[in-house]
Formats: structure tokens, C-alpha cells, sequence
């Protein structure tokens, strides 16, 4: 925004002989601790290898992300089994040796700048994806292909669910979110339709089983900022997560340390 006003007030001082050059100082909103801890097992793999990246919010004129460096990060399951994840490059923290287990709960802990941030969440299942049907007159328009994804619901057990769609001219992967309350039991589909998508492309579908709070988290943040982006891009509102500052309740974190099974399944469209 200075750079436009600066702009302005430059053309308007070509026209009234004007010779200053006004800056205006806009006021920084306080840099916040960014964390991106979503641990996810792919169905067949040892879900081993894992990553969690820090970060802090960048001015509105900083285009490359704040890494945060130096800080001691580990997951730890409810037996006191600890995995520390180690930096490997600024902000990145990967383990090799992770070991998950289905609805097993895990703690997460970062000691960085003086302060211990500290989460709790389980590991949740989710159910296979069916199969996928393609509609090639959908979308508003009908002349969309449509991808429908199916899958069917565990009956009597309250479920949720994180849909990722990567598709070669997405920047970022487009999310959506769903619950059993009114499916409970039943197959049910996710729809995917773009106006990019073409015969032949490739489209990697992810199917997450996640946590009642990651859900109403996502709820929050889809609403605010559309499925354009990834959940850790830097929030226009206040949604607050699941971790939380040991010394400080007051401190805003953005990001949710969560856990997911995924099933993924890569389709190329016909």
C-alpha cells in the first residue's frame, strides 16, 4: 500500500511543481510464530518420514517467508516414545524414524527463542477412497469435467475429513472438508471440477482422516481465505489453532499440529 500512495503522490506532485517526496509509515502487525506440523502416514508406506517447518509472519512488502532456525523440535506418543525432528535446511525439521499408530495420541513440543510451545492430537484413520466416476458436462457452466470421488463412511463412529486435489496447473492444492453428521454410514462422494482440467492430466487425489478440531479449524480458515491456498499462508483473521505458548496463553500461533492417515490415488482424466 506505501508503494501505491507513494506512486500517487509522486503523479500528483509532477502536475502542482511539487518537489517532496512524502513517505508514509504504516504500521507492522506484531510477527507471530508460524507452524506447519501436519503429520500424515500414506496408506502402505512406514509413514516414517516426516517434516515440520517454522516460520514467522513477513511484512506486507516481504515476499519470501521468515524461517525460524535453531529450535529443538520433538513428537513424543503416550508411551514417552520421543522422535525429534532435526533442521535440515531453514525452518525444515525432519525425522527419519517416526513411528505412527492409528488413533494413538502424540504430544508436540518446540523450545525456540526462550519459549516451549506445546500441542496434543491423535492420529486418525480414514477409509479408502472407492472409485471415481467422471462427468464430463459438470460443473455451473456444464461444460466442465467433474470428477467425483467415493467413499464409504465407517457406520456408528463420528468421522472426518480433509480432501486434497493436486492438479499440474494448481499453485497450491485445493482443500475440501467433510463430516458424517447427515452420512453417517452411507457412500458418499467429493466433487473436483476446473475449467483447466484436460484429457490426459493427471490429477493426485488425498483423502484425510482428521480430528474434530482440525476440522472446525479448516471450517474456519476455507471460509476466511478459500481453498486457493494452503492453510499456513498467513491468516486474515484471527484463527487460532491447537498450540499453545506453556508460558504465555495469550499468544497467538498460527498453524494446528495434527496427524492423518491418507489414502491417495492418482487419476488421469479421460
Amino acid at each position: 500500500m506505501m508503494r501505491k500512495l507513494l506512486f500517487l503522490l509522486s503523479f500528483v506532485c509532477v502536475f502542482t511543481a511539487c518537489e517532496d517526496v512524502v513517505e508514509v509509515d504504516l504500521e507492522e502487525a506484531k510477527s507471530r510464530l508460524v507452524v506447519d506440523a501436519i503429520l500424515q502416514w500414506e496408506k502402505g508406506s512406514t509413514g516414517a518420514n516426516q517434516s515440520i517447518e517454522l516460520s514467522r509472519t513477513r511484512g506486507f512488502f516481504e515476499e519470501e517467508p521468515i524461517p525460524v532456525s535453531g529450535a529443538k523440535v520433538v513428537v513424543s506418543n503416550s508411551s514417552g516414545l520421543e522422535f525429534t525432528f532435526v533442521e535440515t535446511s531453514p525452518g525444515e525439521y525432519v525425522t527419519g524414524n517416526f513411528q505412527p499408530a492409528l488413533n494413538e495420541l502424540y504430544s508436540l513440543s518446540i523450545e525456540v527463542n526462550g519459549s516451549v510451545y506445546s500441542a496434543e492430537e491423535s492420529l486418525k484413520p480414514v477409509v479408502p477412497i472407492d472409485f471415481i466416476e467422471q462427468d464430463d458436462a459438470g460443473g455451473f457452466s456444464g461444460e466442465n469435467i467433474e470428477l467425483k470421488v467415493f467413499y464409504t463412511d465407517p457406520e456408528g463412529i463420528e468421522n472426518y475429513y480433509l480432501f486434497k486435489f493436486f492438479a499440474p496447473f494448481l499453485a497450491f492444492p485445493e482443500f475440501d472438508i467433510n463430516d458424517d453428521e447427515f452420512s453417517d454410514g452411507n457412500q458418499i462422494f467429493d466433487i473436483f471440477s476446473e475449467e483447466d482440467l484436460e484429457p490426459g492430466m493427471p490429477v493426485t487425489i488425498q483423502l484425510h482422516g482428521i480430528s474434530k478440531g482440525y476440522y472446525n479449524f479448516l471450517e474456519i480458515l476455507l471460509a476466511q481465505a478459500g481453498s486457493a491456498g494452503g492453510p499456513f499462508e498467513t491468516q486474515p483473521a484471527t484463527v487460532r489453532g491447537n498450540i499453545k505458548n506453556n508460558n504465555d496463553a495469550d499468544e497467538l500461533i498460527f498453524g494446528y499440529f495434527g496427524l492423518s492417515e491418507v489414502d491417495e490415488v492418482i487419476y488421469t482424466v479421460q
